[in-house]
């Protein structure tokens, strides 16, 4: 992955004009309910950035980049690489610095 900064962070509103404020995950048992921090995108990547909306003891922020399946439609997939995941974390850690 290429390295960026803060300054290539580009916001996006891919999910929350298609879901609204809240993302509702699912897997095969169960399903959750998510708040909406952060969409955007760095390079030709696009990324959310979502909390619990009940979030359980020390549950932090999960970062998920954003595809399109077949139809177009934005889904939500887990960042595999360790690499893109810490430089995906760290962009939004900075953009969110100055609210601390």
């Amino acid at each position: 992955m290429p390295i960026y900064q803060l300054k290539d962070a580009k916001p996006i509103d891919v999910l929350k004009t298609t879901f609204g404020d809240e993302v509702v995950l699912e897997d095969e048992e169960s399903s959750r309910t998510y708040v909406l921090l952060a969409e955007f995108s760095l390079g030709p990547n696009e990324y959310a950035v979502l909390a619990p909306a009940e979030p359980q003891k020390d549950e932090a922020e999960s970062v998920f980049r954003i595809t399109r399946n077949a139809a177009g439609a934005p889904e939500l997939e887990t960042i595999l690489d360790d690499e893109e995941w810490e430089t995906v974390s760290e962009i939004y850690d900075e953009m969110t610095a100055d609210f601390d």
